[in-house]
């Protein structure tokens, strides 16, 4: 039953769609940044930043790229790689082809931490996530979130 945008309340079937999503969004990141932590001493937004870095790419991505893949703001980014720089991880360049653009690239030390941090981050993704789905779940869960995160991008 569709239910209009006016509606003052969630319907029962609504509500059991949208509280374990809400459940599930709220929990996931902290149990991926405890894990990080304790294996690396990263949260969860850095190391998505590292991660991303360390994609083999023609050119790094620029820092609009980075926060929109680490879901920060382009503050909370800076202040992120300010942090990820201090730790010898990171270093801030300025884009080749517009000196106005800024973007960050890894260092070896970052490289380091990505390989240290990875084994743990991916088992427990996989544990927590991934394994608990056959095939088809997979790829139903990839097709919905395909139709529900373009909104939810556009919205922030």
């Amino acid at each position: 039953m569709t239910r209009s945008g006016t509606d003052r309340r969630l319907s029962d079937d609504e509500m059991a769609s949208w509280l374990p999503l809400i459940r599930l969004v709220q929990l996931l990141p902290q149990a991926l940044d405890r894990t990080l932590r304790e294996e690396g001493g990263i949260n969860h937004a850095h190391y998505a930043i590292l991660v991303t870095l360390a994609q083999d790419a023609e050119a790094p991505p620029t820092l609009g790229e980075i926060a929109r893949i680490a879901g920060l703001s382009r503050s909370r980014l800076s202040h992120a790689l300010d942090a990820l720089a201090r730790r010898g991880w990171v270093e801030r360049t300025s884009c080749s082809t517009d000196k106005r653009t800024g973007s960050a690239v890894l260092t070896e030390a970052g490289r380091d931490m990505v390989r240290r941090a990875a084994p743990a981050h991916v088992a427990q993704i996989r544990a927590l996530v991934l394994e608990r789905l056959s095939d088809d779940e997979r790829e139903t869960l990839t097709h919905l979130l395909g139709k529900l995160l373009p909104g939810i991008e556009s919205a922030v």
